[in-house]
């Protein structure tokens, strides 16, 4: 499955932004990524619930992906608002979503480990009301040494439309199969950000 070689100008989510600005504050050379205690992205307590952490289980095509914070937005979006808030998390995101879904998502996190860069991904879907909406995915990788070993991931759903409805819009039976509109790996005009002493992250490329 091709993904396009972007900049970091191809997110367009303000929120995303912040994120991957974070991710680059963090990154200090010569590690490929940063350790997951150096992420501090502005504002991350009302992310949270449009965030999911992820372990790395394995390498490669066989690695798996084991859920360590599941945000309550995304619970609603993927229908999983049924599950037990404490069986949530420590699961196999493979078997948390099932396989239809997992098949559509897993190349995503797949490219981020491999290729060691962020990943971000735009698909589109209808609500169930028939609304077209934009499914903006970023994942980040962290670790040590050579491999990642977490991921952390932000979802936004966002329609011109205006309100939409959130509930299963990513569940095992859409109203729509999601098209996939963006999917790239940002891994050009790419270097650590600087912090200024106004605050502002410059990204230099």
């Amino acid at each position: 499955m091709e993904f396009e070689s972007a900049d970091p100008s191809v997110v367009k989510s303000i929120k995303q932004r912040v994120l991957l600005n974070a991710w680059l504050r963090a990154l200090r050379k010569p590690r490929l990524f940063p350790v997951i205690g150096d992420f501090q992205p502005d504002g991350v307590a009302e992310e949270l619930p449009d965030m999911m952490g992820f372990d790395v289980d394995g390498e490669g095509d066989s690695a798996r992906f084991v859920i360590t914070q599941e945000g309550a937005r995304l619970t609603a979006t993927y229908g999983n608002d049924h599950v037990d808030p404490d069986k949530r998390t420590n699961r196999y995101l493979d078997d948390a979503i099932g396989p239809e879904r997992y098949a559509r998502v897993v190349p995503c996190y797949r490219a981020c480990i491999t290729r060691r860069r962020p990943v971000y991904s735009i698909s589109t879907v209808l609500d169930n009301d028939g609304k077209d909406v934009c499914y903006e995915r970023l994942l980040l990788p962290f670790g040590r040494g050579d491999r990642v070993e977490q991921i952390v991931g932000s979802y936004k759903a966002i329609s011109i439309e205006g309100g939409f409805e959130i509930r299963n819009l990513m569940g095992v039976t859409p109203k729509a199969v999601p098209a996939v509109a963006v999917r790239a790996v940002i891994d050009r005009d790419f270097m650590p950000a600087i912090q200024h002493t106004s605050g502002e992250a410059v990204e230099l490329g």
